[in-house]
């Protein structure tokens, strides 16, 4: 196939930039810190809707699934969609069981439920669990996009690489620093429109190479060893199904019902029941999306093996691999243009949810508004949303010197650990009527982290190697809700 100049691709991510930053233009007048938080409360739910799908599906979701389908012993061939129908679960739950209490409260932060319930430490403990899981998650997503551009781009023109990771936050801060919320409701939106269109034109691309269409592919598809999704055998097995399943609503539940960032997306709608409208059909159209992902890269494994492809060392890198190199132009400038919409559809909501997390629950925002003006907390949010992008950034560079592990899997584990602590505090509090010693907290939720660490090193070298998968949030949790129990009053 003919080669894509790096002009190409940089022309279309300008073209990309450009068009966010016209938007960004019109949806920041007249913006003020209400806006910048939950757009005011006033933003269509239909519209949060593709937001949502956005902040969710990231950069790392975009390359490392298609990869995963064909991997032995990691998210094996479709088993990722017994993860995803666990998900489901999960935002039913937070539809019917949290959004209530949270419009009920009227919260800009979600962590507010926890000073209401039992304290400020325990509010500052949560909001701090969050931030600390969010630079790190929202970075690696950023770094697994800064890659790409460096590789195939940026380095052509003999960019280093640390100039590509201040450049890369950067621009999520130029278009995100006046508007908020408000501004990425929107823009994610078209984000979102674009990486799914990426995918279906690279699953029709695929297609044409392989003399079918997209039917035949489907087929094709479904007749092969790639489709095989549910795994009820061996329990030590990471993919087995209750692994999955359950880990899976954890997982939706740790991430989203309790992360202020895809929350903050929910909590703009303009009441309950037309943010239970947007969980709902946000929920339907992620398993779409996430069959889409999964079809694509059982298709590219499929067409690599057609082709006698030498498969890559890392299987983060067979799409790109697949894209530039084995299809037609236009799907590596679509893969280009999707990685772009995925990374930062997903990191623009967690840069704009770290700032109102931090302003309101470290801050206090919603308590001095009445005697500090709004120009004054305005320009102290400006500040915060700087520093963050600059810890983007730092870890970026940090990572490209450091990292060498599959992103995915660190992602998720270390996530794993700090969410723990969020499940067992919320569910403390909405499953008894204790109160507990503020004191206490943080060394419950320390020692619950630290044991969870221990436990998942320890049980693999015990049990023969059996691995403890995504139960490890669970563990998490209820080790920390057994530790609130023993310091209740």
């Amino acid at each position: 196939m003919k080669e894509i100049s790096p002009s190409s691709i940089l022309t279309v991510i300008v073209l990309h930039l450009l068009l966010i930053m016209v938007i960004s233009y019109f949806t920041s007048k007249k913006a003020n810190n209400a806006s910048f938080f939950i757009a005011g409360r006033k933003a269509p739910w239909w519209l949060v809707t593709w937001g949502v799908i956005g902040a969710v599906i990231s950069g790392i979701t975009f390359i490392s699934v298609p990869g995963a389908v064909g991997v032995r012993g990691g998210n094996e061939h479709f088993s990722y969609f017994q993860l995803i129908l666990g998900n489901s679960v999960g935002y039913i739950i937070i539809a019917l069981v949290l959004l209530p209490t949270f419009y009920k409260m009227k919260l800009v932060s979600i962590y507010g439920y926890l000073e209401q319930r039992f304290g400020g430490t325990a509010m500052k403990i949560g909001a701090a669990c969050f931030t600390v899981s969010r630079v790190f998650g929202s970075s690696l997503r950023l770094f697994l996009m800064a890659l790409v551009l460096q590789k195939f781009v940026l380095a052509h023109y003999g960019i280093p690489f640390w100039v590509t990771a201040i450049i890369v936050p950067g621009l999520i801060w130029l278009y995100t620093f006046k508007g908020g919320t408000k501004t990425i409701i929107v823009t994610d939106s078209i984000q979102t429109a674009l990486f799914i269109l990426a995918i279906i034109m690279t699953i029709y691309d695929i297609a044409g190479h392989m003399n079918t269409n997209v039917g035949g592919l489907v087929s094709t598809i479904w007749s092969s060893e790639y489709s095989e999704t549910f795994y009820f055998g061996d329990f030590s097995d990471p993919n087995n199904f209750t692994k999955q399943f359950f880990g899976g609503i954890l997982v939706a539940i740790g991430t989203s019902g309790l992360d202020q960032d895809v929350m903050q997306k929910h909590l703009s709608c303009k009441n309950l029941r037309e943010s239970q409208k947007n969980v709902f059909t946000s929920t339907a159209a992620l398993i779409v999306v996430n069959l889409l992902f999964l079809i694509l890269g059982a298709g590219l494994y499929l067409l690599a093996k057609q082709q006698n492809v030498t498969l890559p060392e890392g299987a983060d890198e067979m799409y790109p691999l697949m894209a530039f190199n084995h299809l037609s132009v236009q799907t590596g400038i679509i893969f280009i243009m999707g990685l772009v919409a995925c990374s930062y559809s997903s990191a623009d909501s967690a840069l704009t949810a770290l700032t109102t997390s931090f302003c309101v629950d470290f801050l206090g925002f919603e308590k001095k508004k009445e005697v500090v003006s709004e120009h004054k907390l305005g320009r102290q949010r400006k500040l915060v949303h700087l520093g963050f992008t600059v810890a983007f950034m730092l870890i970026i560079i940090l990572m490209n010197v450091l990292g060498n592990e599959s992103i995915l899997n660190v992602l998720f584990k270390f996530t794993g650990y700090l969410y723990g602590p969020l499940i067992g505090l919320f569910s403390f509090g909405f499953l008894t009527r204790y109160e507990i010693k503020e004191k206490g907290i943080a060394y419950v939720c320390i020692l619950a982290v630290a044991a969870t660490v221990l436990l998942d090193y320890a049980v693999p070298l015990l049990f023969d190697g059996f691995q403890l998968g995504l139960y490890i949030w669970g563990i998490n949790g209820i080790l920390a809700f057994m530790g609130l129990y023993l310091i209740r009053k």
